[in-house]
């Protein structure tokens, strides 16, 4: 079984946000691959089934960005899964509006849910899949900036990258990974 998971924070108030963005993407799966999220359970939002002839669970943990790793731990502890078969969707400061990149293992590199996920599951090894989201300016706090809608042009952006994020994921479920960030990266 396979656990994708994307990253964000639960209220309206959170909604279409930068930070929400892992959340966009795991909407975005269960969307095209007609898998409810209808089950909460483990401080999260889920729902299991098929794609690509792979079994899944799609993810939001409930626990807000800073505390993801508390949900991540129980599924993957409950359902028997291996970090092998974890795919964690974020936002990322570091890549221009749009851009997505993919990576088998690495640090936390300043993000609050992955360093959760990692302290948690005592491992930095497990697959990720970030979609950039830009800096703010140099007047602009880092917080304000991740908790902002994306405007109107950076929709035309960040629409496209959604969709690639979650082709990417879907080609990671039966492709070797390395493979797929050749593709994608």
């Amino acid at each position: 079984m396979k656990v994708i998971v994307g990253l964000g924070n639960i209220g309206s108030e959170f909604d279409h946000t930068r930070h929400n963005i892992g959340f966009e993407v795991i909407d975005y799966l269960a969307s095209q691959h007609h898998l409810p999220l209808s089950k909460t359970k483990f401080n999260a939002v889920y729902g299991k089934g098929i794609i690509e002839g792979e079994e899944c669970l799609l993810v939001k943990p409930l626990t807000y960005m800073n505390r993801s790793g508390e949900a991540v731990a129980p599924i993957l502890k409950f359902f028997k899964v291996s970090v092998d078969d974890l795919i964690v969707v974020y936002d990322d400061l570091d890549l221009p509006i749009g851009k997505i990149r993919l990576r088998q293992k690495g640090s936390a590199g300043g993000h609050n849910g992955i360093k959760s996920i990692i302290s948690h599951l005592q491992t930095q090894d497990f697959k990720r899949v970030k979609i950039g989201i830009g800096r703010p300016d140099g007047h602009e706090k880092v917080v304000n900036y991740v908790l902002q809608r994306f405007s109107k042009e950076q929709m035309i952006e960040i629409a496209p990258a959604i969709e690639r994020a979650a082709e990417a994921i879907v080609k990671g479920m039966s492709l070797p990974f390395v493979k797929v960030m050749n593709t994608f990266n």
